[in-house]
């Protein structure tokens, strides 16, 4: 009987173990199937700097160093711009301002009351950005001063020290977007919400750059760009993979994928050329 017992006992346990290990095994599965809880956010990594943006933080600095690149502008300027930007407005499109400035708007929380234009103009992201850079390139020597100064000289903010706050994120965002550092911003993102549309994306990305050469086969955008402009585009499409259903991205033998969230891995994408394509339809 003894003998007997020891086997039920040990066979109980072994059905146990069995569970467990079962239902280890199920709880994990479903966490990494599971989107609900994937926390979506762009981080930019370059050197020692690394740095966190929700993604419509990231999309809108995406937008500011796009029209950086587009006039031709060195990075710095679009790091000061970032640093700008996240300290007045959360890097955010904000409609209100605060006692120091009530007329204060968008981006850089511009205000009209001082010269920087009509409220509907601070509130236009392309005009904000690009109204700051006016202002910004004629500080002499803009590129060797701090963050603090240069941005200082700009906004005339009561609190001209903060600045330097965000000197790491503006760094890095700005090298990955500008397209200094290749294969730097990696978006960790939840699986699409509807189809993408490859022409609201060609619009998006001229609005951005330019007239950037390119055409729509399907639901892929091939795009004719080389070297860092590549890049940047390429991370631009990343940073705002989000909101235009861009599912993956593929530039000079790395691809990026949304769905496998590893970041830059290697592919054959070609040399000379960045292909972005968008979701199909939800089933």
């Amino acid at each position: 009987m003894s003998r007997r017992r020891g086997l039920r006992r040990l066979l109980v346990l072994g059905l146990a173990l069995a569970l467990i290990a079962g239902g280890i095994y199920t709880a994990v599965a479903f966490i990494q199937r599971s989107e609900t809880l994937i926390a979506e956010k762009c981080t930019a990594a370059v050197g020692s700097r690394k740095a966190d943006l929700a993604t419509d933080q990231a999309a809108n600095a995406a937008l500011i160093t796009a029209v950086a690149v587009r006039r031709g502008l060195p990075p710095r300027a679009a790091s000061i711009a970032l640093a700008t930007a996240m300290q007045e407005s959360k890097l955010r499109n904000i409609e209100h301002g605060d006692k120091a400035g009530p007329d204060s708007r968008g981006l850089f929380q511009q205000r009209p009351s001082q010269g920087w234009g009509t409220e509907e103009q601070v509130m236009d992201p392309y005009y904000s950005t690009g109204a700051f850079f006016d202002a910004l390139v004629k500080i002499p020597g803009y590129e060797s001063l701090e963050v603090t100064a240069a941005a200082q000289q700009v906004q005339r903010s009561a609190y001209p020290a903060a600045y330097a706050e965000h000197e790491d994120m503006g760094r890095a965002f700005a090298s990955a977007l500008t397209g200094q550092s290749p294969a730097a911003l990696d978006c960790t993102l939840k699986s699409p919400e509807g189809a993408g549309d490859v022409q609201a994306v060609l619009a998006e990305i001229n609005a951005a750059f330019g007239n950037v050469q390119g055409s729509a086969d399907g639901r892929t955008i091939v795009l004719q760009a080389d070297g860092s402009e590549a890049w940047a585009v390429a991370q631009w499409a990343v940073a705002n993979a989000k909101s235009l259903s861009v599912t993956e991205v593929g530039v000079d033998g790395r691809s990026w994928d949304r769905a496998s969230r590893n970041g830059w891995q290697p592919s054959g994408a070609q040399p000379g050329q960045v292909t972005v394509t968008v979701a199909a339809g939800v089933p």
